[in-house]
This record gives C-alpha cells, structure tokens and sequence, in this order.
C-alpha cells in the first residue's frame, strides 16, 4: 500500500502492520511531520505524472463488515448457585486414568524383537532360494573338483547320500573277455573290468555291446540296463563309488563264427 505526507507531498510505501499503534498516524521521515496516512491511503499508484494522491473524507459512517471468517463458539454459562453468586467457568479436569506409560526399555525390546524375526524371516527365504538353487544345480556341484568332496563330507557326517550324477565319459574300461557260456548252448559270456575315474558316485551305466565280424560290419548289438547285469537293488541304488572298479558280466547269444570283435560303449 502506498500513502503520501500532506507536508512534503513524499509517497511513502508501507505495510498494513504499521498503521495499527497509532491509529493510522505515521511520522514523515522527510519531513518529520505527523499525519494520518488512512487519508491518502491506496493499493496502487495512479498513473505519472501526479503530485497528490487523492485524499479521503475521514469522517464518514464506518463500512459494514459482513464478510465473516470465524467467530468463536458461545461458551453456555452455568445457573447461579445458592448464594444468588454466579458460578464461574471451570474447565473439566482431564482423566488421565486410562492412560497406559510405556517404559522406555520396553519400547527398545519390542523394536529389538520385530527387528530380530524380520532378520529371521530374511535369512529364512534366503536359504530357501540357495537350497532351491543348488538343488537345481546339484549335478555341476556334485560333480565339481572342489565342492564335490565338500558335499561328500557333509553327507558322510550326516549320514547322508548324494544324489547320483551320470558322467559316462568318465567310465574307463580296464579289461574284457569274452567265452563259450558253461551252461548255455549258442551263448556267449562277456565280462568287463569298468572303473569309475571320477570322484563322485555314479548309477551303474547303459551298457552296448556290438558284435562285428572281421570286416568290421555289425552282426549283433544288445543293450543291457543295469537291472540286467546288477541283480542287487541296493547295490544299483548306491551307484559305482568314485575310483570304485566293478566286474560285469553279460549274457549274450553267439551270432556264429563270424563274430570276431566285441565293442564296448556306455550311456
């Protein structure tokens, strides 16, 4: 808001607040004079060039204020008592009865024990995610140099067995033989000396067997299940230890004279 001193004609530019303690009347700091600045009083200045601010009669009827924000609720007031004296007000007396204290340290606890079974319930899930994981896994870790005998160790001491892994490639075949069968007529008996070469169990492999004749062309071939050449259940469910040799033997029928070579592969 801007006002303006009757004496010097200086505009002054001023806030609401500073009309307040007297009444409207400020004092000219050019002139030291003393006016009332609700005279000239104004939100804007008029356009340039001016020299007075235009003035306002004082002494008219005060503006009606109809506009209203907030007024205060009306307080009831209590009947007089026997003295014809009125009672005064009192505000009621809080009831602090129901109010329930919380020691300190029981507040730390209760924060000690939720942090605590939230730390739980993380690690929980988290090794549910690596045992998940390993479990899928569990072929390459069995079968890894390092971890492998680790997870062996851990079974032994818990009186647990790993699962097998197959790897043929690393069944070598140490020695085969093959014979008239004592007992069967136009039968042959080929045994073989297999030796597992890695260091973790394996189940007891498909066995091929291909007869050829000297020409190399292929006269007979049998495939043997373990079922077939393992007749103890426990034994095949054991699987062939790691650096474990085993001795098999195979019944197959003699396909003639022609048959000169016997091949052996494992799946």
């Amino acid at each position: 808001m801007y006002t303006q001193c009757p004496e010097c004609l200086t505009v002054y530019k001023l806030e609401a607040e500073l009309l307040v303690p007297a009444c409207g009347c400020v004092r000219c700091g050019h002139c030291e004079g003393v006016f009332n600045a609700l005279g000239t009083l104004a939100a804007q200045l008029p356009p340039e060039p001016f020299t007075r601010l235009p003035e306002r009669a004082l002494d008219q009827e005060p503006p009606l204020a109809d506009v209203a924000v907030f007024r205060p609720r009306p307080v009831p007031r209590l009947p007089d008592d026997v003295s014809g004296e009125p009672t005064h007000d009192e505000a009621p007396a809080e009831d602090f009865s129901q109010l329930t204290f919380t020691p300190k340290f029981a507040k730390t606890r209760r924060r000690s024990w939720q942090s605590a079974i939230w730390v739980t319930v993380c690690l929980t899930l988290m090794l549910g995610l690596g045992a998940q994981l390993a479990w899928a896994k569990r072929d390459s870790l069995i079968a890894d140099p390092t971890i492998g005998p680790a997870l062996q160790a851990g079974c032994s001491v818990v009186g647990c067995r790993l699962p097998l892994v197959a790897e043929p490639t690393r069944l070598r075949l140490l020695a085969r033989d093959v014979e008239q069968h004592p007992a069967v007529r136009d039968g042959l008996l080929i045994t073989a000396s297999v030796r597992n070469d890695a260091s973790f169990a394996q189940p007891y492999p498909v066995v091929t067997i291909v007869l050829s004749d000297a020409n190399g062309q292929r006269l007979a071939m049998r495939r043997f299940e373990p079922a077939d050449y393992v007749g103890d259940p426990g034994v095949r469910a054991r699987g062939l230890d790691g650096g474990a040799t085993t001795a098999m033997v195979f019944e197959v029928q003699d396909p003639g004279q022609r048959a000169v070579a016997f091949a052996f592969s494992f799946d």
